[in-house]
């Protein structure tokens, strides 16, 4: 444990223990040293105490964030899965949701690209809803940009494939890389120019940043499945779990 931690649980159970002490007019400078020094004893000797107290903090703090989570998915329900500024994939009409938010330039979302396909090959009543959150600089934002405006002209599998191309490049990828995948698949260049100009382009990813800012999201990919967060490429087997309980139960882990 390191210092900072242990003087943080040290400093609890001695705040905790003079909260509980008998009311007294004040309790003299003697007695505090007293009493701290039976309280550092004890818990140098019974380091047990320690490593449970700070156990039951971690799962309280996590308890609280997943609570915190959990709520902000209800409160953003409608434009977490629902969003007219959102590309839908897979079966627009599946009874199973899959929320994902990936940045263009994350290796991680890369590595979760054939996870993500093979779901949706595999699940004929999958939903998949891919929000840009382009977190990792400049040539993020251009590649969300291109790839929001393109929406306009692709859907469906046609705009699947240009995500799954520009997702898998290799290297860094920006407004060059994502110009060149529109063009190799025949979009009309001079409308996309257009489109990636104007108000909405920008205000559909400033959405999905407001989205992630209320879901505590600092990283890509994090997923949004039934009322549940899931951050990171926690991978195929984890997220086919998730998603096979949702359709048991209603929920990513039945009981």
């Amino acid at each position: 444990m390191s210092p900072t931690r242990f003087l943080a649980v040290a400093g609890l159970a001695l705040s905790t223990l003079f909260a509980a002490a008998p009311a007294r007019a004040e309790m003299s400078a003697a007695q505090k040293t007293e009493i701290q020094g039976v309280v550092k004893d004890y818990l140098m000797n019974n380091p047990d105490v320690l490593r449970d107290a700070l156990a039951e903090m971690d799962k309280r703090q996590k308890d609280d964030e997943t609570a915190a989570r959990k709520q902000a998915v209800s409160d953003a329900a409608p434009k977490i899965f629902n969003s007219p500024n959102q590309a839908v994939l897979g079966n627009p009409n599946g009874k199973v949701t899959l929320v994902e938010f990936f940045d263009y330039n994350c290796g991680f979302c890369k590595k979760s690209l054939d996870d993500i396909a093979k779901l949706v090959k595999e699940d004929s009543d999958l939903r998949l809803v891919i929000k840009d959150f382009p977190v990792l600089g400049p040539g993020s934002v251009e590649a969300a940009e291109i790839a929001t405006a393109l929406r306009k002209q692709f859907s469906g599998d046609r705009y699947w494939q240009y995500h799954y191309k520009l997702l898998g490049m290799k290297g860094q990828v920006g407004k060059a890389q994502a110009l060149q995948v529109a063009k190799e698949m025949g979009a009309d260049m001079a409308r996309l120019d257009k489109d990636t100009a104007q108000p909405d382009t920008k205000a559909s990813i400033q959405e999905v940043m407001t989205i992630a800012d209320g879901l505590q999201l600092t990283g890509t990919p994090s997923f949004v499945l039934g009322d549940d967060v899931v951050v990171g490429a926690v991978g195929y087997d984890e997220l086919k779990s998730k998603l096979d309980n949702v359709k048991k139960c209603g929920k990513v882990a039945c009981g």
